[in-house]
């Protein structure tokens, strides 16, 4: 069975919001989709993954959040994705999506194959933010399901 999962981080509610929404239409017929907290994340999940999701908030000068999120990243960076399937979003109050940007940029860099820009909503994701996630957690479920083992 074809697997995602939706790896998030969220201090507010704001990002897991959206994270739960991505997940929930990433959902689809022989897709298995997990959602979980970075915290409890693990490396293998994203190794293991036909595609992946990244949820995280701005935080400070608009960076990932440091203390999980970030070393979560730079461990995933060390291995080539070949092209594997990513979303990334998360929620932001101020700037003008920097953060955004600059991870999307390091996630190409390691192979992974951006489903749709980031996706950025500004503090609490309203209907129409979590119909844009929606839409996200469709993309990503479609980058795999028609693709043969």
């Amino acid at each position: 069975m074809r697997k995602i999962v939706v790896i998030f981080w969220s201090g507010t509610g704001n990002t897991k919001k959206m994270a739960e929404a991505v997940y929930a239409s990433a959902q689809a017929s022989n897709i298995e989709v997990s959602l979980l907290r970075v915290e409890d994340a693990r490396l293998e999940h994203v190794t293991s993954a036909d595609a992946v999701a990244f949820g995280c908030p701005s935080m400070g000068a608009e960076v990932l959040e440091e203390e999980y999120m970030e070393p979560f990243i730079e461990s995933v960076e060390k291995i080539a994705h070949n092209g594997k399937p990513l979303a990334l979003f998360g929620s932001y109050d101020w700037g003008d999506g920097e953060w955004m940007r600059e991870w999307q940029a390091r996630m190409e860099k390691c192979a992974f194959r951006l489903v749709d820009d980031g996706l950025i909503v500004r503090n609490a994701p309203s209907a129409g933010g979590l119909a844009m996630c929606a839409e996200l957690g469709r993309k990503i479920g479609a980058s795999i399901r028609d693709v043969r083992r």
